[in-house]
């Protein structure tokens, strides 16, 4: 089935798509470095290139001579999103009504529109999501929203965001969850070490103590370093990468913990702190940032994925995008709907993921 791609980015939503059986025709973004991204892994995986065009959609022509039976795409989210201003004069939050008049203009028999979990369960935006579930049903279609987390679908990260999905041919089930989430170092125990190749794209923000530490109950939390770059926990999937990475807000991995498996070090300075120590002036050289690499394995996307442009530019297109797995488990409900297909071999993405039942192994594309 041909999908329109809007908001594309460097292709998340799109893989996990064409992991389902689906093929995007058309796609869209403002930025030139996440589209170099997403053709160039579409080249590397053996898949079909669509027409990609570099801008505002606005003042896009759209795809005329192919049928389009779906338009997927996750509009800006700054606006409504509580790590931003929460501002409803954001110009990007009208996006979603671009994203619509789009869908109006093709009418594909579905839609899917991804966004940040607030739009959905924040009061501040009831309206909206009530305004859009009403526009998308004065077309035609049958809608339903979902809130899913990332974690339950094959990614080592607790990343939660909004699906709107209509359809002209019955509801969408919510996809079925795996039963054993995976950890950050269950994944990136799959990576090549740091520093060789495959995982030597450092970030190059030093890892520093805040001079006033601000104590929550858990050492991952509160702000025990400068900025806001949060040291993992290993043994737990990975808090939501934001787009801002590339600096000081790019989260810290303890490399002795990671690689000889021994206690962290912010369990310590945590419980230091806690018993009314003082601030520590050094840190230790075992505390650096997040690789691209391991930031991008840990959004789920496959081992070897290139990404165009500067460094900030690629943890930007990393932090902005849709796990592909999680797009894939959307995309499989969806098909059902549209084909009455029901898939037997399932894929969770590129990380290890066991099922409690028969201990299978998925694999990537």
């Amino acid at each position: 089935m041909n999908c329109v791609s809007l908001y594309t980015g460097c292709g998340g939503l799109d893989l996990g798509f064409a992991r389902a059986g689906f093929h995007t025709i058309w796609a869209n973004d403002i930025d030139p470095f996440a589209l170099e991204t997403f053709k160039n892994e579409l080249l590397r995986a053996n898949l079909p290139l669509p027409t990609i065009y570099c801008g505002d959609v606005a003042k896009a022509a759209l795809p005329k001579r192919e049928p389009v039976e779906v338009v997927i795409g996750g509009p800006p989210c700054q606006g409504f999103s509580v790590a931003g201003r929460m501002d409803p004069n954001d110009p990007r939050s009208r996006q979603v009504w671009e994203f619509f008049r789009v869908v109006e203009e093709l009418k594909p028999v579905a839609f899917v529109m991804e966004n940040v979990k607030s739009l959905a369960a924040n009061s501040r935006w009831q309206g909206t999501i009530q305004a859009l579930e009403a526009k998308g049903e004065a077309l035609g279609y049958q809608c339903r929203v979902m809130i899913l987390n990332a974690a339950d679908f094959g990614v080592p990260q607790l990343r939660e965001r909004m699906f709107l999905v209509g359809t002209k041919k019955g509801i969408v089930s919510k996809p079925a969850k795996i039963e054993k989430r995976i950890t950050v170092r269950q994944a990136l125990a799959q990576l090549p070490r740091f520093g060789a190749i495959g995982n030597n794209s450092a970030c190059k923000a030093k890892v520093t103590a805040a001079k006033s530490p601000i104590l929550r109950k858990s050492p991952y939390a509160g702000m025990l370093f400068n900025g806001q770059g949060r040291p993992l926990d290993l043994d737990s999937p990975a808090l939501t990468l934001p787009a801002s990475m590339g600096g000081n807000r790019t989260p810290i991995v303890d490399e002795l913990a990671l690689s000889e498996n021994i206690d962290p070090w912010v369990v310590g300075y945590h419980s230091h702190l806690m018993a009314g120590g003082i601030p520590t002036n050094t840190v230790p050289s075992r505390l650096r940032r997040l690789t691209v690499e391991e930031a991008a394995f840990l959004q789920g996307f496959p081992v070897g994925m290139v990404f165009s442009g500067s460094q900030c530019t690629k943890f930007r297109q990393i932090g902005n995008s849709v796990p592909p797995a999680l797009a894939y488990a959307v995309a499989k409900s969806l098909r059902e709907v549209l084909e009455g297909v029901n898939d037997a071999n399932e894929w969770r993405g590129n990380q290890k993921c066991w099922c409690a039942e028969d201990e299978i192994e998925y694999s990537a594309i």
